[in-house]
Protein backbone atom coordinates (compact mmCIF):
# COMPACT_ATOMS: atom_id res chain seq x y z
CA UNK A 1 0.00 0.00 0.00
CA UNK A 2 1.49 3.41 -1.24
CA UNK A 3 1.76 5.36 2.48
CA UNK A 4 3.39 8.86 2.40
CA UNK A 5 4.94 9.79 5.51
CA UNK A 6 2.17 12.44 6.70
CA UNK A 7 -0.89 9.42 6.25
CA UNK A 8 1.67 6.81 8.13
CA UNK A 9 -0.50 5.48 11.24
CA UNK A 10 1.50 3.05 13.53
CA UNK A 11 -0.19 3.60 17.00
CA UNK A 12 -1.30 0.05 17.89
CA UNK A 13 -4.46 1.43 19.89
CA UNK A 14 -5.57 3.76 16.82
CA UNK A 15 -5.08 0.86 14.44
CA UNK A 16 -7.71 -1.42 16.73
CA UNK A 17 -10.36 1.10 17.34
CA UNK A 18 -10.50 1.27 13.66
CA UNK A 19 -11.05 -2.72 13.38
CA UNK A 20 -13.71 -2.63 16.21
CA UNK A 21 -15.50 0.27 15.01
CA UNK A 22 -15.65 -0.90 11.28
CA UNK A 23 -15.26 -4.36 11.73
CA UNK A 24 -16.85 -5.06 7.42
CA UNK A 25 -13.80 -6.58 5.86
CA UNK A 26 -12.43 -7.80 3.00
CA UNK A 27 -10.42 -10.61 3.02
CA UNK A 28 -7.76 -11.57 0.25
CA UNK A 29 -5.93 -14.40 -0.54
CA UNK A 30 -4.52 -16.94 -3.35
CA UNK A 31 -6.16 -19.54 -3.94
CA UNK A 32 -3.83 -22.57 -5.28
CA UNK A 33 -6.58 -23.82 -7.87
CA UNK A 34 -8.86 -20.32 -8.76
CA UNK A 35 -6.12 -18.00 -7.74
CA UNK A 36 -7.22 -14.41 -6.44
CA UNK A 37 -9.81 -14.91 -3.63
CA UNK A 38 -11.81 -11.81 -2.27
CA UNK A 39 -14.69 -12.06 0.38
CA UNK A 40 -16.17 -9.92 2.44
CA UNK A 41 -17.28 -10.32 5.78
CA UNK A 42 -17.13 -9.38 9.76
CA UNK A 43 -14.78 -10.02 12.06
CA UNK A 44 -14.38 -9.70 15.58
CA UNK A 45 -11.05 -8.27 17.29
CA UNK A 46 -10.18 -10.69 20.13
CA UNK A 47 -7.80 -9.46 22.32
CA UNK A 48 -4.59 -8.08 20.40
CA UNK A 49 -3.50 -10.62 18.39
CA UNK A 50 -6.61 -12.07 16.84
CA UNK A 51 -9.36 -12.09 14.10
CA UNK A 52 -12.62 -14.51 14.43
CA UNK A 53 -15.10 -14.78 11.94
CA UNK A 54 -17.11 -17.43 9.78
CA UNK A 55 -18.44 -18.16 6.36
CA UNK A 56 -20.67 -20.97 4.72
CA UNK A 57 -18.90 -24.66 4.42
CA UNK A 58 -19.19 -23.85 0.43
CA UNK A 59 -17.34 -21.14 0.79
CA UNK A 60 -13.81 -21.68 -1.05
CA UNK A 61 -11.91 -20.13 2.41
CA UNK A 62 -12.86 -23.34 3.86
CA UNK A 63 -10.61 -25.38 2.52
CA UNK A 64 -7.80 -22.94 2.81
CA UNK A 65 -6.65 -23.59 6.66
CA UNK A 66 -2.96 -22.27 6.77
CA UNK A 67 -2.89 -19.73 3.82
CA UNK A 68 -1.62 -16.57 4.24
CA UNK A 69 -4.34 -13.64 4.23
CA UNK A 70 -4.54 -9.72 4.27
CA UNK A 71 -7.62 -8.13 5.58
CA UNK A 72 -8.80 -4.86 4.15
CA UNK A 73 -10.50 -2.64 7.42
CA UNK A 74 -12.02 0.64 5.50
CA UNK A 75 -13.21 3.76 8.32
CA UNK A 76 -14.63 6.53 6.83
CA UNK A 77 -14.31 8.39 3.81
CA UNK A 78 -15.21 11.72 1.62
CA UNK A 79 -14.54 13.72 -1.11
CA UNK A 80 -13.06 17.03 0.12
CA UNK A 81 -13.62 20.16 -1.90
CA UNK A 82 -10.59 22.92 -2.24
CA UNK A 83 -13.64 25.65 -1.22
CA UNK A 84 -13.31 24.47 1.96
CA UNK A 85 -9.58 25.36 2.33
CA UNK A 86 -8.48 28.95 3.69
CA UNK A 87 -5.78 28.42 1.43
CA UNK A 88 -7.31 28.53 -1.73
CA UNK A 89 -9.55 31.60 -1.20
CA UNK A 90 -5.67 33.37 -0.93
CA UNK A 91 -3.81 31.48 -3.54
CA UNK A 92 -6.26 29.50 -5.62
CA UNK A 93 -3.62 26.70 -5.48
CA UNK A 94 -5.03 23.46 -4.35
CA UNK A 95 -7.05 20.70 -5.97
CA UNK A 96 -10.01 18.26 -4.73
CA UNK A 97 -9.23 15.48 -3.14
CA UNK A 98 -10.32 12.07 -0.77
CA UNK A 99 -10.16 11.89 2.98
CA UNK A 100 -9.77 8.09 4.10
CA UNK A 101 -8.46 5.80 6.55
CA UNK A 102 -7.72 2.01 6.40
CA UNK A 103 -5.53 -0.83 8.05
CA UNK A 104 -4.23 -4.03 6.49
CA UNK A 105 -3.88 -6.54 8.45
CA UNK A 106 -1.78 -9.59 7.75
CA UNK A 107 -1.60 -13.06 9.04
CA UNK A 108 -2.51 -16.76 8.46
CA UNK A 109 -5.60 -18.30 8.02
CA UNK A 110 -6.96 -20.95 10.62
CA UNK A 111 -10.04 -22.83 10.03
CA UNK A 112 -12.68 -24.14 13.02
CA UNK A 113 -14.84 -26.19 12.41
CA UNK A 114 -15.92 -27.32 16.32
CA UNK A 115 -19.20 -26.39 17.26
CA UNK A 116 -18.79 -25.34 20.59
CA UNK A 117 -16.47 -22.44 19.25
CA UNK A 118 -18.74 -21.32 16.60
CA UNK A 119 -21.61 -21.24 19.12
CA UNK A 120 -19.35 -18.95 21.08
CA UNK A 121 -18.57 -16.79 17.99
CA UNK A 122 -22.08 -16.45 17.25
CA UNK A 123 -23.03 -15.15 20.76
CA UNK A 124 -20.18 -12.83 20.82
CA UNK A 125 -21.51 -11.54 17.45
CA UNK A 126 -24.93 -11.08 17.87
CA UNK A 127 -24.45 -9.80 21.31
CA UNK A 128 -22.97 -6.81 20.14
CA UNK A 129 -24.58 -6.03 17.30
CA UNK A 130 -27.78 -6.45 18.44
CA UNK A 131 -26.93 -4.49 21.51
CA UNK A 132 -29.29 -1.12 20.22
CA UNK A 133 -32.32 -3.17 19.52
CA UNK A 134 -35.30 -2.54 21.88
CA UNK A 135 -35.35 -6.20 22.28
CA UNK A 136 -31.48 -7.70 21.29
CA UNK A 137 -32.17 -11.32 19.78
CA UNK A 138 -29.51 -13.73 21.03
CA UNK A 139 -29.30 -17.11 19.47
CA UNK A 140 -30.86 -19.16 22.48
CA UNK A 141 -34.15 -17.29 20.93
CA UNK A 142 -34.44 -19.97 18.20
CA UNK A 143 -34.94 -23.37 18.23
CA UNK A 144 -31.77 -25.57 19.47
CA UNK A 145 -32.27 -28.07 16.36
CA UNK A 146 -32.39 -24.75 13.73
CA UNK A 147 -29.38 -23.58 15.44
CA UNK A 148 -27.24 -27.12 15.46
CA UNK A 149 -28.07 -27.32 11.67
CA UNK A 150 -27.03 -23.76 11.16
CA UNK A 151 -23.64 -24.56 12.65
CA UNK A 152 -22.76 -27.41 10.65
CA UNK A 153 -23.51 -25.36 7.79
CA UNK A 154 -20.52 -22.93 8.89
CA UNK A 155 -16.97 -22.92 9.35
CA UNK A 156 -14.90 -20.30 11.70
CA UNK A 157 -11.69 -18.20 10.53
CA UNK A 158 -9.31 -17.28 12.88
CA UNK A 159 -6.72 -15.25 12.16
CA UNK A 160 -3.75 -14.71 13.80
CA UNK A 161 -2.49 -10.75 13.44
CA UNK A 162 1.47 -10.80 12.07
CA UNK A 163 1.23 -6.98 11.34
CA UNK A 164 -1.15 -4.28 10.63
CA UNK A 165 -0.01 -1.36 8.35
CA UNK A 166 -2.32 1.85 8.81
CA UNK A 167 -3.02 4.46 6.38
CA UNK A 168 -5.17 7.62 7.43
CA UNK A 169 -4.99 9.94 4.89
CA UNK A 170 -6.78 13.20 7.05
CA UNK A 171 -5.66 16.43 5.55
CA UNK A 172 -2.14 15.90 7.71
CA UNK A 173 -0.28 17.48 5.05
CA UNK A 174 -1.88 20.40 5.39
CA UNK A 175 -1.66 23.28 7.68
CA UNK A 176 -4.27 23.33 10.78
CA UNK A 177 -6.45 26.00 9.00
CA UNK A 178 -6.85 24.04 6.30
CA UNK A 179 -7.72 21.04 8.28
CA UNK A 180 -10.40 23.00 10.35
CA UNK A 181 -11.76 24.24 7.49
CA UNK A 182 -12.35 20.33 5.78
CA UNK A 183 -13.85 19.47 9.44
CA UNK A 184 -15.94 22.56 8.86
CA UNK A 185 -16.86 22.03 5.48
CA UNK A 186 -17.72 18.06 6.00
CA UNK A 187 -20.30 18.94 8.99
CA UNK A 188 -21.92 21.41 6.38
CA UNK A 189 -22.61 18.92 3.89
CA UNK A 190 -23.23 16.03 6.06
CA UNK A 191 -23.31 13.06 3.10
CA UNK A 192 -22.58 9.62 3.84
CA UNK A 193 -20.23 9.25 6.68
CA UNK A 194 -19.13 12.77 6.77
CA UNK A 195 -19.50 12.94 10.41
CA UNK A 196 -17.94 10.18 10.62
CA UNK A 197 -14.69 11.62 9.00
CA UNK A 198 -15.01 14.93 10.93
CA UNK A 199 -15.22 12.92 14.03
CA UNK A 200 -11.71 11.15 13.13
CA UNK A 201 -10.37 14.16 12.14
CA UNK A 202 -11.07 15.63 15.38
CA UNK A 203 -9.95 12.66 17.47
CA UNK A 204 -6.81 12.51 15.59
CA UNK A 205 -5.82 16.39 15.93
CA UNK A 206 -6.04 15.74 19.56
CA UNK A 207 -3.80 13.00 19.57
CA UNK A 208 -1.38 14.74 17.63
CA UNK A 209 -1.41 17.77 20.90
Amino acid sequence: MYTPRHFKETRNQVLRDLLHSYPFATLVTTHPVSGLAINHLPFELVGDALLHGHVARGNELADMDGAEVRVIFQGPDGYISPNWYPSKHETGREVPTWNYAVAHVYGRLRVVKDKDWLRRLLQTLTDRHELGQPAPWRVSDAPADHVDQMLGAIVGLEIAIERIEGKFKLSQNHPASNRAGVIQGLHQRADHRDAELAQMMTTMEKLQT
